[in-house]
Formats: structure tokens, C-alpha cells, sequence
């Protein structure tokens, strides 16, 4: 059986067809998912840095110039350059990222887990699983940030953008489906504690 690193980019993706779902909690309020959906919200800050890098990217890759809503980063006449900048923004998406996945396997999910609801415990493993394919995603990423840096040239460029838009493609869709199947669990069973290690230590915006 072939390991992550061992699977073509083309093929490497979190498997949105063996997603098991979340039956209904009994007794779960209005009040819980009102908690639950505070993830949503935390994930929207993420993708809002996905979508700006995207564009920011594109615009690389077209040899345009930025949009004025992304104004603050300056990209250059001088195409090596905007390649350095790709690499800088690619590493930093890495790390935010990172960040995330590491507070929810360390704190929520085990919470989650303990709570002895086969069907969450299915759903939990079924979001590890697909952290594993997203973080080497984000290991892919990390190395062509990292060539990008030393040989900012137009091949290394192609290379991150490709992994970069498989990283944005496989980030929406789990972000989505732990949205989806995880709203009233973490408001019915976490208590404002572990839902506040893991809501407030997140990073800000770039």
C-alpha cells in the first residue's frame, strides 16, 4: 500500500465519498449549535487568507498586476521576485494551517472522542484521516516554498501554484464537512473551557 507521500498530486485527496455522517445528538439545543457554528467562523478567517494567496497566485501566474484590494503586497516587474514573494506567502499559509489542524488533534478532537458516540468517533477518525492528506499537502507546499526561495524560477512556481490549488481544493471541502457534522457536537458536548483553547489560540491575518 502506498504511503501519502507516495501518491501522485492528481490522486491526492480527502476522499469526500467515505465520509461517514453525524446522526442528530438527542437533546442537542439551538443554544449548542449556535456554539458549534463559532468554528465556521474561524475557518472563514482561514479561507479568507486562502482566497487572497489565490488571487495573489494567479496574478503571478498570468504576469498581471495585484488587485487593489491586495494592494499591500507588492508584486514586481522583476518575475523572480514575485516568485520569492509566492514562496513567502505559501510558507506562511503552511504555517497558519498547521497551527489550526495541531490545536484541533490536540485539544478538541480527543474531547470529542472520549465522549463515547460511536457514530462521532467515526466522523473524528474519518477528520484525522483527512488531516493526514492535508498535511502533506501543506508538507508539499512547505518544499516548494522552500525551492521557490532558493530557485525562484517559472518551473518551481508552476510546481507550488499546482500543489497550493490541491492544498485550497482539499481544505475547502474538510472544512466544510467538520462544519457540517461537528455544530452540535462541539456546543453540546464541550464545555466553554476546551471550546476557548481552541477558538481564541488561533493565529491572526497576515
Amino acid at each position: 500500500m502506498k504511503t501519502l507521500s507516495q501518491i501522485p498530486l492528481a490522486l491526492l485527496d480527502v476522499n469526500e465519498a467515505a465520509r461517514p455522517k453525524m446522526p442528530p445528538i438527542a437533546g442537542a439545543r439551538d443554544e449548542d449549535r449556535r456554539k458549534g457554528r463559532h468554528l465556521a467562523a474561524i475557518h472563514r478567517h482561514y479561507l479568507s487568507e486562502v482566497a487572497q494567496i489565490a488571487a495573489i497566485l494567479e496574478r503571478i501566474k498570468a504576469g498581471d498586476a495585484p488587485p487593489g484590494a491586495l494592494a499591500s503586497i507588492v508584486l514586481h516587474s522583476d518575475m523572480r521576485k514575485n516568485f520569492e514573494v509566492a514562496g513567502t506567502l505559501c510558507g506562511h499559509q503552511c504555517a497558519v494551517l498547521k497551527m489550526h489542524h495541531d490545536i484541533e488533534e490536540n485539544s478538541m478532537f480527543p474531547a470529542l472522542a472520549a465522549q463515547g458516540n460511536s457514530a462521532l468517533g467515526k466522523v473524528i477518525d474519518k477528520l484525522r484521516a483527512e488531516h493526514a492528506v492535508i498535511h502533506e499537502l501543506l508538507s508539499r507546499l512547505g518544499a516548494s516554498a522552500e525551492a521557490l526561495a532558493t530557485a525562484p524560477d517559472a518551473a518551481q512556481f508552476d510546481q507550488a501554484f499546482d500543489v497550493f490549488f490541491a492544498l485550497r481544493q482539499a481544505v475547502l471541502s474538510h472544512f466544510k464537512y467538520e462544519e457540517r457534522e461537528l455544530e452540535e457536537a462541539i456546543g453540546f458536548y464541550l464545555d466553554g473551557s476546551i471550546r476557548n483553547s481552541v477558538y481564541e489560540a488561533q493565529p491572526m491575518q497576515f
